[in-house]
């Protein structure tokens, strides 16, 4: 029995450790997917990977100007593999990794914003940036989801994948299309995780 409670004495503090370099995390790695021969949702001549990308260099300059450092798992179009983005995030252990996607899917209705979890603390950041998503872009809010994707299942650190509307839906192409509308995105995540770190 005694050996029980020292045991969950132990996990306590592990929880409390992982949760505390959490709050105090200076570091954020942005994910720009796909890219390269990679190009993730396409309808026409748009492209997941350049607006992933050109979000991706928004946010670390609106993260920069907040005071945070940043890593990028790529600067141009070229082609990384999940196991490589993984592996530039679990270098940092102060820090929290954010990938950035535009979703897709054959009923061309569908619309919104979505911000996908795996871990515990995962799930806290993610709605976060769920919120502040929502409300910096004023658009559909499909919230903050579990999900097993290989980025945020294999990171050491807190991990989100942000999905920042449907290059399949005709209103929300047009809009991504649109520099202000990639920065208020952009701007959105920024907030969230400045907001999640000052909430420890």
């Amino acid at each position: 029995m005694k050996t029980i409670f020292r045991l969950l004495a132990v996990a306590t503090v592990c929880a409390l450790g992982a949760s505390a370099s959490a709050a105090n995390f200076r570091t954020v790695v942005i994910d720009a997917g796909h890219g390269g021969h990679d190009n993730g949702g396409q309808w026409g001549k748009v492209y997941e990977k350049h607006l992933a990308l050109d979000t991706a260099v928004r946010l670390e300059k609106n993260l920069k100007r907040m005071g945070y450092q940043t890593v990028m798992t790529r600067r141009s179009d070229y082609f990384v593999s999940l196991p490589q983005r993984v592996a530039i995030g679990n270098r940092y252990k102060n820090a929290i990794f954010v990938s950035l996607h535009f979703n897709y899917t054959w009923k061309e209705h569908v619309c919104g914003l979505e911000t996908f979890y795996y871990s515990r603390e995962g799930q806290r950041l993610a709605q976060y940036v769920q919120g502040s998503l929502v409300r910096q872009t004023r658009t559909v809010d499909r919230n903050a989801k579990f999900a097993r994707y290989y980025v945020i299942r294999n990171s050491t650190i807190p991990a989100v994948l942000v999905e920042g509307g449907f290059v399949s839906n005709e209103r929300e192409r047009e809009r991504m299309k649109s520099g202000n509308f990639r920065e208020a995105i952009a701007r959105g995540i920024a907030e969230g995780i400045q907001r999640y770190r000052r909430a420890g």
